[in-house]
């Protein structure tokens, strides 16, 4: 399945860490996160940084368990400072980052060819300590979008 999925989706090159800046770089370092709870859990990395005309997806996988294919929108943020309000990564989902979301399965489900019922949006939402190196928390929230 990589070798037909690797065509369509125009896979992203991926930076070496120390050469972006530093919020990227925490970017990079929660999708690394991510796709290694998602593996513990059951999925199968597909992709990273997946290109298409609408946008990038940080990551697709396959649920082992039921065989959807799963466009997973990863959320980072370091931990707040004493004077600053704890707000999950989450909530930086509005509605158009959904509608965008929406748009890039859509055109990932139909170059592949995956059943539309057998696809889902999931948001993965990583919390990292001050430093920015270990994860905190990870919460992954099936189905979101």
């Amino acid at each position: 399945m990589l070798r037909r999925l690797a065509r369509p989706l125009g896979l992203g090159h991926r930076w070496p860490a120390k050469d972006l800046s530093p919020g990227k770089q925490l970017g990079a370092r929660g999708e690394a996160l991510a796709a290694r709870y998602l593996r513990r859990n059951g999925y199968r990395i597909l992709a990273r940084n997946a290109r298409v005309p609408m946008g990038e997806a940080d990551l697709i996988a396959q649920d082992r368990a039921t065989g959807a294919f799963v466009l997973v929108e990863v959320k980072s943020r370091r931990a707040p400072g004493p004077d600053e309000p704890p707000l999950p990564p989450e909530l930086n989902i509005d509605a158009p980052k959904r509608a965008k979301l929406r748009s890039i399965l859509r055109h990932l489900a139909k170059a592949n060819r995956w059943p539309a019922e057998r696809c889902r949006i999931d948001v993965v939402a990583v919390e990292l300590d001050p430093a920015g190196k270990r994860a905190m928390a990870i919460r992954h929230h099936r189905g979101a979008v």
